[in-house]
């Protein structure tokens, strides 16, 4: 907490004495930075929604089977967990800032190629390449960003970025309905391009250059990179085909889990820093502070990503909303973090995380009771489920801001890349892991329950509840007093 000296000149105060005074302002040209480096996920978060939102139309379009055009949205998510563990290495060796724009022209190219796809193969590839560039935008933009605020606003300024991001996932299906009824499928990549090209031309303009580094620059951990990568990949597909029931999951999961455990014992014998330096330093997770809070980052990505699949698939296959509606129905959600995200950035600086932590865990459980009553008489009343998606998303807002600021404080600056990596993979491992799972306790629910589709919904949601109790254990661990919360 900042301390301001008052002056001689006011009533009741001396020569030395001090007061608490509020959070500095936050500079124009940091939150210029933040605007800038918020449009790149919001891009890719977009682009996930809306294309899930459109598979039926690219499949009639383009001849295909659902089997073979799912690959559209399945190739972009392996692509996105190839490419992230990469980004640490690529901010030490070209800069982050050079290679942000690099990921983001990546990630334009690619949708204007996906726009112009002839066929279904065709269109998978680019979907690709369009993946390559999208999974290191949010890492690196994270790494640019903690290192211009410094630790002492770093909460307010991810609280700030993560207003807009918290909106995407909503937007995407809404956009992308829209799309579809007044466009052709291929305008859902083609938007991409001119709002990617503006992103670049303020980058441009509002990022600063970086200056030379005086570190050595870390040569790329090849070893490391033929395990990490591929083991991700294989564990994300592994997890997402087993929530589909397809026969290749556990071959698939089993294989990447045996990559990640190699690469595990091979991270821990390289040397620190240099040509030996890994992608993911697992040194990192010796700090309390770092491990406690990716390990509540793991299981509120596995709540998080896993409620957004459930609330919709229920009105969807339940209440037969259409698309656009069901997208709708997770607006309260996300407004509450929204909302929530800008006071939680607020005090993130200035409290322990602990309580905060805590808090909003509470809330996150409350918010999910109600979805445990699905097919008991007429259900939970409307109102109460909207309002109940609103104090799930109050929760989340609470959590996500004092566990970055917690995962930044506790490592050093020419640590933030490799934070920033690790806490984003596995922030989306826990995402992977959690909708398998509970797909898997839905298919079975709906088995044991015929003809009683919202009861086995009502099933699932208290394994979601569960997830969310379970993060309360990580959460103790964090600081309890503000002067060690850093």
């Amino acid at each position: 907490m900042t301390m301001s000296v008052t002056t001689k000149g006011r009533a009741g105060s001396g020569p030395g004495r001090v007061r608490p005074a509020g959070p500095e302002p936050l500079p124009p040209g940091l939150l210029k930075m933040g605007a800038v480096l918020a449009l790149g996920p919001i891009l890719a978060l977009l682009d996930t929604t809306i294309v899930n939102v459109g598979i039926d139309s690219v499949a009639r379009d383009l001849h295909s089977s659902m089997a073979a055009v799912q690959w559209v949205a399945t190739g972009y998510l392996l692509a996105i967990s190839l490419t992230m563990p990469l980004s640490g290495w690529a901010a030490g060796r070209f800069g982050a800032r050079r290679a942000w724009l690099a990921s983001v022209v990546l990630f334009v190219l690619g949708s204007a190629l996906c726009g112009l796809a002839w066929s279904t193969g065709s269109l998978i590839v680019f979907r690709v390449l369009q993946g390559l560039g999208g999974g290191m935008i949010q890492p690196l933009g994270q790494t640019i960003m903690v290192r211009a605020a410094g630790p002492s606003r770093v909460g307010r300024v991810m609280g700030a970025l993560l207003l807009p991001i918290s909106l995407a996932p909503v937007l995407g299906p809404i956009l992308g309905g829209l799309v579809l009824e007044q466009l052709d499928w291929r305008w859902m990549f083609l938007l991409n391009v001119p709002v990617g090209l503006l992103t670049l031309l303020l980058a441009a303009r509002w990022l600063p250059a970086e200056g030379r580094s005086e570190l050595p620059r870390p040569g790329l951990d090849v070893t490391g990179l033929a395990l990490l990568s591929p083991g991700l990949t294989a564990l994300v597909y592994g997890l997402s085909v087993i929530g589909e029931g397809g026969p290749a999951g556990p071959p698939a999961a089993t294989a990447g889990a045996v990559l990640l455990a190699a690469y595990g014992w091979h991270a821990l014998r390289v040397g620190r820093g240099g040509v030996r330096a890994p992608l993911i330093d697992l040194r990192l997770f010796a700090r309390r502070g770092f491990a406690v809070a990716t390990a509540n980052s793991f299981l509120q990505g596995a709540v998080l990503y896993s409620s957004m699949f459930l609330v919709p698939l229920y009105y969807q296959q339940v209440e037969h909303t259409g698309a656009v509606a069901a997208g709708l129905l997770l607006a309260p959600q996300a407004l509450g973090t929204a909302v929530t995200s800008l006071l939680s950035g607020r005090i993130a600086d200035r409290f322990a995380p602990r309580p905060l932590i805590l808090l909003g865990i509470g809330c996150s459980l409350l918010g999910t009771l109600a979805f445990t009553r699905l097919g008991h008489g007429s259900g939970p009343a409307d109102w109460l489920v909207v309002g109940s998606l609103a104090l799930r998303g109050v929760g989340m807002g609470i959590i996500v801001i004092p566990g970055m600021a917690a995962v930044y404080g506790s490592v050093e600056k020419a640590q933030v890349p490799a934070a920033a990596s690790a806490v984003n993979v596995l922030n989306r491992l826990g995402g992977a892991l959690g909708t398998a799972v509970l797909t898997l306790v839905l298919q079975q629910a709906q088995a044991g329950h015929p003809g009683r589709p919202a009861a086995a919904f009502a099933t699932t949601f208290w394994w979601v509840l569960a997830l969310s109790a379970l993060s309360i254990a990580p959460a103790l661990l964090y600081p309890g007093k503000a002067g060690r919360a850093r």
